[in-house]
């Protein structure tokens, strides 16, 4: 039973150089132990990894969490610039080769789809991975669901308390978000009212055909040779038993901790089991993987 500490270090939020010019708005938490780099999910923000941060932090872990470009507070792609998976992948390669030794991903959804891909591109960018629910093959209907609920209101919220009921309808097992926790998911806009606070491009450009680039992010999965922990949850109906066993057979070294109350929002439905499983797994860790690098990393294409 790891014993969850209730003092982290002060975080300092900050701005990054992505790739193509990006930049990336990130919050830092200072330690001397190896850093953890967070990866957040489709339409989430780096603040979907505060608690387990401050957590990973106050056992003295170094951390690392930002906004994938066109998400929260980092940049979004012009006008005349698609989205596109290479990007992401891109920017992962340049905030991990920036740090002083290879960092442990801990990357949810789609940040641990293109952690994949950056390690299989780059192998030893990362020290470890951790994957939160997700993997190179996913059940369809998850994926329909998660777009339909994005794609709801184009017009944004006439108020704080109409985006409120649409998240509680999604999901009706968490409780009701406050509105300081809803001005953090959402940014008004120019006539009074509430829109999300990634760039809505992103559901075309970006996901509506994502499951075309299946093949190609397995092949990247069966190439990882970083130790590597799958958390899938026992509720998501992105992440199935048949999913979690073809990507056991693609990577046969990894680990696999399954919690049967989450859903695919695992850290936040049940952040403390999460972390657990999470410190556990660093704990468990040789040493050897976190070694120091001897040159940045510098092999996103440009």
């Amino acid at each position: 039973m790891v014993n969850m500490p209730s003092s982290p270090s002060r975080s300092e939020d900050i701005r990054l150089d992505g790739a193509h010019g990006a930049t990336l708005a990130a919050t830092r938490w200072p330690g001397k132990r190896p850093p953890i780099l967070f990866a957040h999910g489709f339409g989430q923000t780096r603040g979907a990894w505060t608690c387990t941060a401050e957590a990973l932090n106050a056992a003295g872990y170094a951390a690392l969490s930002h906004d994938a470009r066109g998400h929260g507070g980092s940049d979004w792609n012009a006008a005349d610039l698609p989205y596109h998976g290479e990007q992401f992948t891109d920017d992962l390669i340049v905030v991990a080769g920036e740090l002083s030794r290879p960092p442990v991903l801990v990357a949810a959804s789609m940040g641990g789809l293109f952690g994949l891909m950056a390690e299989a591109r780059w192998p030893g960018l990362f020290s470890a991975m951790v994957l939160v629910d997700i993997t190179p093959r996913w059940e369809t209907r998850g994926v329909e669901r998660i777009l339909a609920f994005m794609s709801a209101h184009p017009e944004g919220f006439a108020s704080l308390e109409a985006a409120a009921d649409s998240i509680a309808t999604y999901m009706p097992h968490r409780p009701r978000k406050s509105e300081d926790a809803l001005r953090a998911l959402l940014r008004p806009t120019t006539d009074g009212r509430w829109s999300w606070h990634w760039d809505p491009r992103l559901v075309q450009e970006l996901a509506r055909d994502s499951e075309q680039h299946q093949d190609a992010i397995a092949d990247a999965a069966r190439r990882v040779q970083c130790p590597l922990l799958l958390i899938s949850g026992g509720r998501s109906d992105l992440v199935s038993p048949q999913t979690v066993e073809e990507f056991m057979t693609l990577v046969p070294h990894a680990q696999h901790v399954h919690l049967p109350e989450a859903t695919h929002m695992v850290a936040g439905d049940d952040n403390n089991a999460f972390t657990a499983a999470v410190l556990n797994y660093l704990d468990a860790l040789p040493s050897a993987a976190a070694s120091a690098r001897t040159e940045h990393v510098t092999g996103a294409s440009q």
